[in-house]
């Protein structure tokens, strides 16, 4: 592990494995660079394999004054230390902060998005859900908050909150559960500003950067919308579908997805 500083002062903690390429990996709301963990085997005779702890949460530390832009900054610090071009793969949230990396740095050489939960199609949220999320944060019930975040939010099923709850790293994700809440607020305030007719050079060099926008095949109608609405406005992307998956093939179909990621990364 190491400690790369981000542009306000944040140390952000860092891992990495394998040999070639970088390809830097970027996880979403309610857990850590942990939940790489099934996936990386199958990445690292390919990759060279960069995680991180975003900040709030695992290793890295926080900032008071949260925002998505200081996430996106914390992963351009990562690319700048890594050196070189990077391969970039965010998954839910995480993939909402490296959708606004990729409008600060030169440096990525593609960009892989697993359902970024913009809320151009709706995030799900509201003031209802808001207002009962913080009650129970506020009073200390953090696994109650996050189970609300996984039933009512991203709707998972009933088996895989069981399995969720009786894996080892439930007790992690109960500790940063207060995490949960200021990125659902980010979702429901965020704007995708790079329209088809943006002259913004950052926004013309994402467009040209090669974009793999992965969907799960039997996830929910909104996440298939947001797919499809980032297809038509990023000029060089590819949507891909993950047969017989939702939002958790990181998880359960790690050979799955991590053979899109090397099919598309090798076409590069």
């Amino acid at each position: 592990m190491k400690h790369i500083t981000s542009k306000d002062g944040t140390p952000i903690a860092c891992w990495h494995s394998g040999h070639g390429e970088a390809l830097l990996l970027v996880h979403g709301t309610a857990s850590d660079h942990g939940a790489w963990n099934p996936l990386i085997p199958f990445l690292e005779p390919h990759f060279s394999v960069w995680t991180l702890d975003r900040r709030g949460r695992g290793h890295s530390g926080d900032n008071s004054d949260y925002s998505l832009h200081h996430e996106a900054e914390d992963i351009v610090a990562v690319i700048q230390a890594i050196g070189g071009k990077v391969h970039l793969l965010g998954h839910s949230f995480g993939g909402l902060c490296a959708l606004e990396a990729a409008l600060l740095t030169k440096n990525i050489a593609s960009l892989m998005l697993y359902e970024p939960p913009l809320s151009l199609a709706g995030s799900g949220w509201s003031a209802k859900l808001d207002q009962e999320m913080q009650t129970l944060l506020n009073t200390g019930h953090n696994e109650a908050a996050l189970l609300l975040f996984f039933r009512d939010v991203l709707n998972t099923s009933k088996q895989d909150l069981i399995e969720l709850q009786a894996s080892p790293n439930w007790s992690t994700r109960v500790a940063i559960a207060p995490s949960v809440h200021r990125e659902l607020q980010a979702v429901d305030n965020y704007s995708f500003n790079a329209g088809i007719n943006c002259v913004d050079l950052a926004v013309q060099r994402l467009y040209s950067t090669p974009t793999l926008l992965l969907l799960g095949s039997d996830s929910p109608k909104r996440r298939h919308r947001i797919a499809e609405t980032l297809h038509n406005i990023l000029p060089n992307s590819q949507l891909v579908l993950l047969n017989g998956q939702q939002h958790s093939a990181v998880r359960i179909a790690p050979l799955l997805l991590a053979s899109k990621v090397i099919k598309f990364v090798h076409k590069q």
